[in-house]
């Protein structure tokens, strides 16, 4: 594995912590974010609590100070004994004066022992032992209040207000005592509250309360307002005893020893501020779910690109490990074929001097027969390096796979079934038709070999654009128009360490059944010839797939004719031979001879060249090999093409590298044959030539 994939691969936990890092920032910024909004919240609340319990406290402020003017006032008259305390012109002086007091209900005058003297209606007066401060100790400047107390005539609950008085005399006489309602102390609060939640009561600083609908309440002792007080904070946060969250103004009326409570429950005004937290923390739960799924899908490209990049990197290093080995299998190829030329040509001359029926005419056909077998096994080695000379042509694919189905049909072992999907009709490849005979029908024998209990063999053929790179098992696929061609099999399937030398010559996994390791090679060069791609699919103990992509030709099929018949003789036509081998080129010699054509021989092939420029029209046709130094035969063609366009150029090889005939066809190559050449094939091909 390269640094640039291990890179990819370690970056995968860095995404993710950068990913976990992102949800603790954002989460941290939301909290803040949404911590200072509600401090926000509550402080604007706060403000506005604060300044509707001023003005509610200075409203209470102004009304007892209204009737505590009209106590005093009502205590000089009695100092000054302009109204009688007792009998009943002092009760109507009471009811006028509580008529003059616009929140007063009742006037009382009470003794100091604390009987009744007068009252402005026949109302009990309250007990001075509800009064703070005490009545026995209240000072003559100051006034004292009630607790609330029910006026069962009037059906309400009121509270009253004490004052000291003296007699005429100037002694002490009682207390003036002034009943008002309770609900009269919440002012414009009790007409029209300014939010729902909002609560208003009035304390005295003992505690008792005298009016509001506050009910559970928090703690009120003299040294926690005392603290607030000093600390000049008049609007705070408190839980109740009931464990609800308040927002608590509390302002204090020394004079008249009274608190003055305001209250918003905490839930009610966060409400706006807490949707929007909702809100808040949908929309950061999207983000980062988002940002979860990016980073997903991210690493999962990635995971596919680095996984592709080595699929990428498996294939080039089988595709060049079998571009070497095809190398070193050509240039093998390449001297055993001129061993093989050698044997095949003079065994051919020995055998027509040997007396028929003899024993030395059997002995070298036997030679022959073993030459050529070892032929065809150099021709299969060959078709995996790419290197033979092979003739390329328009042919249609349906046909050669109906005849491979065909000849298999008759050698079907019991239990195996073979199926056809053919949806190409009509489809054309250019190459050798034999080589794509030969490959399809190494594909099917080694399907039905992998099968030894018997199964099905399914072999489809299709049409198929590629439209973007396609990195396969065994090859790359271009962009373009393909003929798939694939044959499947229920065998065993194939093992991982078989994958990485599936295509190698003279690999087999079945070499007690005498495999000789070369069928699949010679598909792996057929493929590569045509320009085309392989890709194998293998499940194992559910079968292989093995899947060929050519590229489709859309030229017209060639026209038929009947063949000619041709004279394998010569008429004493001058031909030039060329071959680095002088073996070999005396070989060839003597077999023109023996054909009535006069050769002449080269074996350097810049001389040959030179030959041809300084006569170029004494020669009818050239014969040259491909792999020569310094020049090789289709180079010497190129050259030659420069001034003799027509002069007919045969090309023997025994190896001549990849994709020989498609070189030789550029070139400007005639014909192309096969090293070792029997003599009647090189009669015929340079008959045809020379017609």
């Amino acid at each position: 594995m390269n640094s640039s994939l291990q890179n990819k691969i370690s970056r995968v936990p860095r995404l993710w912590w950068m990913g976990l890092a992102m949800l603790l920032l954002l989460t941290l910024l939301a909290t803040l974010a949404l911590w200072q909004l509600r401090r926000d919240a509550l402080a604007s609340q706060s403000s506005e609590l604060n300044l509707l319990s001023t003005a509610l406290t200075d409203e209470i402020y102004r009304g007892l100070q209204g009737t505590e003017e009209g106590l005093h006032a009502l205590r000089s008259e009695l100092r000054d004994g302009r109204l009688p305390t007792q009998g009943m012109d002092s009760m109507r002086a009471l009811n006028t004066r509580a008529d003059l007091m616009p929140v007063v209900t009742t006037l009382w005058l009470v003794d100091p022992g604390g009987r009744l003297l007068s009252a402005s209606e026949a109302t009990p007066a309250p007990e001075p032992s509800m009064f703070s401060p005490g009545l026995e100790t209240l000072p003559d400047d100051s006034i004292s209040v009630s607790r609330a107390f029910e006026d069962a005539q009037a059906k309400e609950t009121r509270i009253a207000l004490a004052v000291r008085f003296n007699d005429g005399a100037g002694h002490f006489g009682g207390w003036i005592m002034a009943a008002l309602p309770a609900r009269s102390l919440l002012g414009a609060f009790a007409a029209t509250p300014f939010a729902a939640d909002a609560r208003m009561a009035v304390f005295r600083s003992d505690g008792a309360r005298l009016t509001g609908s506050i009910v559970a309440t928090p703690s009120l002792d003299e040294a926690s307002v005392a603290h607030r007080l000093a600390t000049q904070r008049s609007i705070e946060l408190r839980r109740f005893r009931d464990g609800s969250e308040h927002l608590v103004g509390l302002h204090s009326l020394p004079r008249y020893g009274l608190k003055v409570l305001l209250t918003r429950d905490v839930e009610v005004v966060l409400g706006a501020w807490r949707e929007m937290a909702q809100l808040t923390a949908a929309t950061v739960l999207v983000v980062l779910c988002i940002t979860f799924l990016a980073i997903f899908l991210l690493l999962r490209a990635d995971r596919r690109h680095a996984l592709a990049q080595l699929a990428l990197q498996a294939q080039l290093a089988r595709t060049s490990k079998l571009e070497s080995l095809g190398t070193l299998a050509g240039s093998v190829a390449h001297d055993f074929n001129n061993v093989l030329a050698a044997i095949v040509g003079y065994g051919e001359m020995a055998q027509d001097a040997a007396p028929p029926g003899s024993h030395q005419a059997r002995h070298l056909e036997r030679v022959l027969q073993a030459a050529l077998r070892g032929k065809s096994l150099v021709e299969r080695i060959l078709a995996f390096s790419r290197g033979g000379a092979r003739k390329t042509l328009v042919f249609e694919i349906e046909p050669l796979v109906d005849e491979v189905l065909t000849l298999l049909a008759t050698s079907l072992r019991p239990g195996v079934v073979l199926e056809r999907e053919l949806d190409a009709l009509g489809a054309r490849l250019r190459g050798d038709p034999t080589q794509a005979f030969e490959a399809i029908m190494n594909l099917c024998t080694n399907a039905m070999q992998a099968m030894p209990d018997g199964g099905v063999v399914t072999l489809q053929a299709a049409r198929l654009k590629v439209a973007a790179p396609r990195v396969l098992s065994h090859s790359q696929l271009r962009p373009g128009n393909y003929l798939s061609l694939s044959v499947a099999d229920q065998g065993m399937g194939i093992s991982a360490d078989a994958m990485e030398h599936l295509f190698e010559p003279f690999f087999t996994t079945r070499a007690a059944q005498a495999g000789t390791g070369l069928g699949l090679a010679v598909v792996h060069g057929v493929v590569a010839e045509l320009n085309g791609a392989i890709d194998v699919q293998s499940t194992p103990g559910k079968g292989s797939c093995f899947t060929l992509y050519l590229p489709e030709c859309l030229e017209k099929l060639p026209e038929t004719s009947p063949e000619a018949s041709v004279e394998l003789y010569g008429t004493g036509q001058c031909l030039l031979v060329l071959d680095d081998e002088p073996a070999l080129v005396a070989l060839t010699q003597e077999m023109l001879k023996g054909m009535d054509y006069a050769p002449v021989g080269f074996t350097d092939p810049k001389a040959a060249l030179q030959a041809l420029k300084d006569q170029p029209e004494r020669f009818a046709a050239v014969i040259t090999d491909e792999s020569m130094a310094g020049l090789s035969g289709t180079e010497l063609t190129v050259a030659l093409r420069q001034f003799a366009p027509e002069l007919p150029v045969l090309l023997v090889s025994g190896y001549g590298g990849a994709l020989l005939a498609s070189r030789a066809t550029a070139a400007g190559v005639t014909r192309v044959l096969a090293k070792p050449l029997a003599r009647a094939e090189l009669a015929r091909a340079l008959a045809e030539l020379l017609r």
